[in-house]
């Protein structure tokens, strides 16, 4: 597997916004995010990454990179169908690192922050809609007893 194969894998889970500008997941470098934590799940993914390669191969282009961008979809749609958790772990682990890269954090307008001891502000809840179910009589014996 190579780099710009992952990348370009990438960009099709999270291609590139305009509103607010954003470089899609492989363009801002979320494919070592991905390695990384694909741990031992990585060779499996790896060969699948590689028959996504032959597969565009077969169907006439060089590589999946190089592939047409309106094929790119269906190419990795039946590639997935017969490599069960490749797009899954790929879109999992993308999303994760791609939502937690600074730049995306303050492009969408949040700040580029951990939520904690700041914290967030929270909505006020009606806390009476609780009220029905601490009228209801316990479900679960008294441990102590």
């Amino acid at each position: 597997m190579t780099r710009t194969l992952l990348d370009c894998v990438l960009d099709e889970i999270l291609p590139a916004r305009e509103d607010p500008a954003l470089p899609g997941a492989g363009a801002l470098g979320i494919g070592s995010y991905v390695v990384e934590k694909l741990g031992d799940a990585l060779p499996l993914i790896t060969s699948g990454l590689e028959a996504l390669d032959q597969l565009a191969a077969d169907r006439g282009a060089a590589d999946f990179a190089s592939a047409p961008a309106d094929e790119r979809v269906a190419l990795l749609n039946e590639v997935a169908a017969g490599q069960p958790g490749l797009l899954e772990s790929l879109v999992f682990h993308g999303y994760c690192g791609y939502y937690q890269d600074p730049r995306v954090v303050e492009a969408l307008g949040l700040a580029a922050r951990p939520p904690h001891p700041e914290g967030y502000p929270l909505e006020t809840g009606d806390l009476g809609l609780l009220d029905p179910v601490r009228a209801r009589p316990r479900l679960f014996r008294d441990p102590g007893a």
